[in-house]
């Protein structure tokens, strides 16, 4: 998985389900965007709907920053509608705000390194592409962990940051932090500016 950052990111079109309805979903819809293209396990799971519920009710933050967000597992484009269709108090995604996409026969796993030893389904990886389909950022937790948005948006951000100021991000930047020059004598000018100890 490593070996995909800094490259571009394997491309894809795949059928899947957004808005209600059945749609091819393309890697090309996305060029110029940011992309979080996040695997998941199983539709009708226990992690799962955590995540994905809690990436579309913070769509919007996404989509402040010029990011759309794609979901995939293994499941067919029917099982991710029907997943669609239920209440969130039955353990559904009703309401899901950006599309899923079906990866039924495992390529897009194989291709973006997240498929589990057994085959059966994908681990939870996280990948974050630029505008231009580079691979910047790339997690992977295994099955019982979920992930965090807040994290997500800071990691999104930091690329975004570095890709625009020219700088690097420092341990634990946030948002509105200063970065760092890359080059060892002008990096001294940001260290200056820490308190002892950091």
């Amino acid at each position: 998985m490593s070996l995909i950052v800094g490259r571009k990111a394997p491309p894809f079109s795949l059928e899947g389900v957004t808005d209600g309805q059945f749609k091819t979903i393309s890697s090309s819809d996305y060029l110029g965007r940011w992309l979080v293209l996040f695997f998941y396990p199983l539709d009708f799971t226990f992690v799962c709907p955590t995540e994905i519920l809690a990436f579309s009710d913070r769509q919007d933050e996404f989509e402040s920053l010029f990011a759309s967000v794609v979901g995939a597992s293994v499941d067919s484009k029917y099982t991710h509608l029907a997943w669609t269709e239920r209440s969130r108090k039955l353990g559904g995604i009703e309401g899901l705000r950006y599309p899923l996409i079906s990866d039924f026969a495992r390529t897009l796993s194989l291709d973006y390194g997240v498929l589990c030893p057994d085959n059966h389904v994908a681990m939870r990886g996280l990948f974050v592409i630029d505008p231009d389909g580079v691979v910047q950022h790339a997690t992977i937790n295994n099955l019982g962990i979920g992930r965090s948005v807040d994290e997500t948006l800071r990691v999104l951000q930091a690329a975004q940051f570095t890709r625009e100021h020219g700088e690097v991000c420092p341990a634990n930047w946030q948002p509105g932090d200063s970065g760092m020059k890359a080059d060892w004598n002008d990096s001294k000018e940001w260290f200056a500016e820490q308190p002892v100890g950091v």
